[in-house]
């Protein structure tokens, strides 16, 4: 699985261990993990790297990542989910405005050069 996802052996007993993830274990010890829990674990590190914590991550599986949909935990995964998606919007909005800065100052520099290497 770590190599398949990209994700170290300590993450992925990590999220085991937070009940993220469920291998089936052999007996031999091994964990045998689910075609299906490739896609978990990417689904997984977005939500990490979105801020979400273990415990909005697991509400999110237990509602809607399960074989049947809980109807009863989606208002709440809504209120995470919408405001999750506010923040990144805001987040957006900052690179945005980072990005047209950071354009105006490089345009302006390479001006600075050109005009300064035809004077030479």
């Amino acid at each position: 699985m770590s190599r398949k996802t990209g994700v170290s052996l300590r993450s992925l007993r990590y999220y085991e261990e937070k009940q993220l993830l469920n291998p089936i274990r052999l007996e031999n010890g091994y964990r045998e993990y689910a075609e299906s829990d490739v896609e978990r674990v990417g689904i997984i590190q977005l939500y990490f790297g979105l801020g979400l914590s273990v415990k909005e991550i697991g509400e999110f599986f237990d509602c809607a990542y399960t074989e049947a949909i809980k109807p009863q935990c989606l208002p709440n995964a809504i209120v995470v989910g919408e405001k999750k998606r506010e923040q990144i919007r805001k987040q957006i909005e900052i690179l945005r405005k980072a990005e047209a800065h950071l354009d105006n100052c490089l345009s302006s520099w390479k001006e600075i050069l050109r005009k300064g290497e035809g004077q030479k």
